[in-house]
């Protein structure tokens, strides 16, 4: 047993009176690395039928570590829940599929649009850099493995479309499953379970800087008002460290006054200042030129470009 297993093993419970307590959600952690793609954040839950797996990563390290995790626990993985499309969150879902061939994949019908425009478009620009013979070996893999899902989306694409927030029961477990419509996609699915007071974001919040580039920029910010209308006691975003509902009342405050100083005559360096300081406390040192670099590229081709406002605040297909 490696190490990084056996530690979350003794995360995963806690004794109490005698007896073994199971966590109420386990994380395992996703990264934003600054030499290669981001893994979204896991957090596993238990259900009556098996364990509910929501987002997979999108390295095959991160879907491996899912793996080892229900191995560990000697149940099943009976159900995945993918709060949006992008890869980082779904690609594993295809390792999870050949582990359990009979999960239950749970999901936004947004991934169809994507494929027709934006992953298209993905697609093309990744074989030019394949053709580049200086592209390094680990960058290959990664882009092989993304364009495989691309060539092959029947292997992440949902069996079970979720197209309405409402409470639904999901491997034997009820959970509200919520439906933003044109947020960070073209359809963000969130889940707030009562029973633990646990909101599961996916990127309708992350901590360094919010993904802009297949967003609607003022949807998100409506469904970021529906999230804080739950009673939960922690928030696990998309990417980043889990929240108190403090913590992601400031974030939600960085986000609408970052939307509100692109929408005003103010220099985009005011903006991207104004980020850094009302998010600096999620914002670590290694990634601050990052934030900046990203804020700048977003501010520059989303949220100050209306043609390109217009086009995700529609369907893609």
């Amino acid at each position: 047993m490696g190490a990084r297993l056996a530690i979350a093993l003794l995360v995963m419970t806690a004794c109490v009176g005698g007896k073994a307590v199971a966590e109420p959600y386990h994380l395992i952690p996703g990264a934003v690395p600054l030499d290669a793609g981001p893994d979204g954040n896991t957090i596993v839950l238990d259900a009556p039928d098996g364990l509910i797996v929501f987002d997979t990563g999108r390295h095959p390290e991160h879907a491996r570590a899912i793996l080892d995790y229900a191995k560990a626990r000697r149940r099943p993985i009976a159900a995945i829940v993918n709060s949006h499309w992008h890869l980082d969150h779904t690609t594993g879902n295809w390792d999870i599929r050949r582990a359990y061939p009979q999960v239950k994949v749970y999901a936004s019908n947004a991934m169809q649009g994507a494929l027709k425009t934006y992953l298209k478009q993905s697609r093309a620009e990744t074989d030019a850099v394949l053709a580049d013979p200086r592209t390094p070996p680990a960058e290959r893999d990664q882009l092989l493995r993304g364009r495989a899902v691309i060539d092959h989306p029947e292997r992440i694409l949902p069996d079970h479309v979720v197209t309405r927030s409402g409470r639904m029961r999901i491997a034997g477990r009820l959970l509200e499953v919520h439906l933003a419509k044109f947020a960070a996609t073209e359809g963000d699915v969130w889940i707030y379970d009562p029973r633990t007071r646990i909101v599961i974001a996916g990127d309708l919040v992350v901590t360094l800087v919010p993904f802009l580039d297949t967003a609607c920029a003022q949807g998100w910010a409506k469904a970021l008002t529906e999230i804080a209308a739950r009673p939960f006691r922690t928030l696990i975003p998309g990417h980043g460290q889990s929240m108190r509902p403090e913590d992601f009342r400031q974030w939600s405050k960085a986000y609408h006054n970052l939307l509100g100083c692109t929408q005003s005559d103010a220099d985009e360096k005011v903006c991207i200042a104004g980020w850094d300081k009302d998010a600096a406390k999620f914002i670590d040192d290694a990634h601050k030129t990052y934030v900046d670099q990203a804020l700048d590229y977003y501010i520059k081709k989303r949220l100050r470009a209306p043609e390109e406002q217009k086009r995700y605040c529609k369907p893609l297909a």
